[in-house]
């Protein structure tokens, strides 16, 4: 049985619960530039470059996805959404992007192993793949509309690069996430291809949306229903919405999804919106009532938290997910898939 069988099988039988924020997490450690550089010499301030903390404090990312696992979750997403050559430039750490992603995925595997060992029930680990901080679609000189910084290509090697060594530490998943720029989630979706077929085996992708405005579209203009269909091919093992905003304003967008695509669904927004301060106040018990109702509806398959979440969150979403119903997955009425990984066509 393939990992994306054992993983479609779980979630036949139940909800499944992805892990919370990262970030603020880790801002809770109060972390000092001494903390995160370590014993490197970079050249460059490393405080905030919580991806670098797999190497240079471990105990911190380990502690996080503990209490995500006590919390109730089935997936660990890696510690890596910055961890690819562009966006670790702005730390001189780009040298080190295969050495932080390994060592991320072996960590995350290593503790997901340990709580599989524990109950038996499946733990899985996500490799995380942050958008990087360049878009293929749009230019950054309003003077230039033509301009781009970089090309699909490069960006698609970028990507190679970090799929690769998250593999090797033992990622099940390439988690393709808070995309908000669909032709950047296109160089991901290939360099995934182009890895699994080096290994000769599938390699399952999960790709995850983030909207920039109400009207549920991305950055480059795409609504979840355009974004669907420009993936699709891919045969993604999920697919769904995170950060954008919280539950209550991605309620419309998820029903969208739910009743299009004949794929997994998994959501994790923020907890609510940002504060003044830029904090998030979301009660957890506010979260799962808010993600508790696509639940009861039948519109996903994964659930887990963005921004702002902690691993109380996780919890009263695990506990409020625990006996309902996962959605049930339905082939669209009026497509059929071929066999392989060959295209939707019309049905006859």
């Amino acid at each position: 049985m393939t990992i994306r069988d054992t993983f479609n099988a779980e979630a036949a039988k139940r909800i499944l619960i992805t892990d919370g924020a990262f970030g603020t997490e880790i801002q809770n450690w109060k972390l000092s530039e001494a903390d995160y550089a370590g014993t490197l010499t970079l050249g460059h301030d490393q405080k905030g470059n919580n991806d670098i903390l797999a190497l240079t404090k471990p105990a911190v990312p380990e502690s996080i996805h503990r209490a995500y696992f006590e919390a109730g979750a089935d997936i660990a997403e890696t510690n890596t959404f910055s961890a690819n050559r562009i966006s670790q430039a702005d730390y001189g750490a780009e040298g080190l992007v295969r050495e932080i992603n390994v060592e991320s995925a072996k960590l995350a595997r290593r503790i997901a192993d340990e709580y599989q060992a524990k109950d038996g029930r499946p733990r899985f680990v996500a490799g995380a793949i942050g958008p990087t901080n360049k878009t293929l679609s749009l230019s950054p000189d309003v003077n230039d509309p033509g301009y781009r910084e970089i090309d699909f290509d490069y960006l698609k090697d970028v990507y190679r690069e970090q799929i690769d060594a998250l593999v090797e530490g033992g990622a099940d998943f390439v988690l393709i996430e808070t995309v908000f720029d669909t032709l950047n989630a296109k160089a991901g979706i290939m360099a995934a291809i182009e890895a699994g077929e080096a290994l000769g085996r599938d390699l399952p992708i999960m790709l995850s949306m983030t909207l920039t405005d109400l009207s549920g579209r991305n950055l480059s203009g795409h609504t979840v229903e355009a974004f669907w269909h420009a993936v699709r091919h891919a045969r993604p093992l999920t697919i769904g919405l995170n950060c954008s905003f919280g539950a209550e304003q991605l309620r419309p967008h998820v029903k969208v999804l739910s009743e299009l695509c004949d794929t997994l669904i998994m959501v994790y927004p923020n907890a609510g919106l940002p504060n003044e301060l830029g904090a998030y106040d979301e009660e957890p018990e506010t979260t799962a009532g808010l993600v508790g109702e696509w639940a009861q509806a039948g519109q996903v398959n994964v659930l887990g938290g963005c921004c702002g979440s902690t691993p109380a969150h996780i919890k009263a979403i695990a506990d409020m997910a625990r006996g309902v119903m996962p959605r049930r997955i339905a082939v669209p009425p009026t497509r059929t898939r071929l066999a392989g990984l060959e295209p939707f066509t019309m049905a006859a």
